[in-house]
């Protein structure tokens, strides 16, 4: 999940935990990464909880831009474990073309 509105790259494990109870609403401890962005878009921050303990990774970039998805500033949004690489990597997804793929339904 990415918390679409900029966050104080400070925060540590407490500090992003509460912005997921207060304005992402969805389960803390469900595995699931959330993804966090300061205001200049040059740090990110994941948190995921991996049944031991919380687990943070923290990312600066030293030239450029993390590209955000238009749908992200009001809120939050989900992202396909895809998605989060190819944010990671630098790549637009707005401008991504995926090939149909089958999909195995759980």
């Amino acid at each position: 999940f990415l918390y679409g509105a900029p966050t104080d790259m400070r925060k540590g494990f407490a500090g992003l935990s509460g912005l997921v109870r207060r304005h992402i609403e969805h389960e803390l401890l469900s595995g699931d990464v959330f993804i966090f962005i300061n205001r200049r878009r040059d740090r990110i921050k994941l948190l995921m909880w991996d049944a031991t303990g919380f687990a943070l990774y923290y990312k600066q970039l030293e030239r450029g831009t993390f590209e955000l998805p238009a749908e992200a500033v009001e809120g939050s949004l989900e992202l396909s474990w895809s998605d989060l690489v190819m944010l990671l990597e630098g790549i637009e997804i707005k401008s991504i073309k995926r090939r149909k793929r089958y999909r195995k339904v759980a």
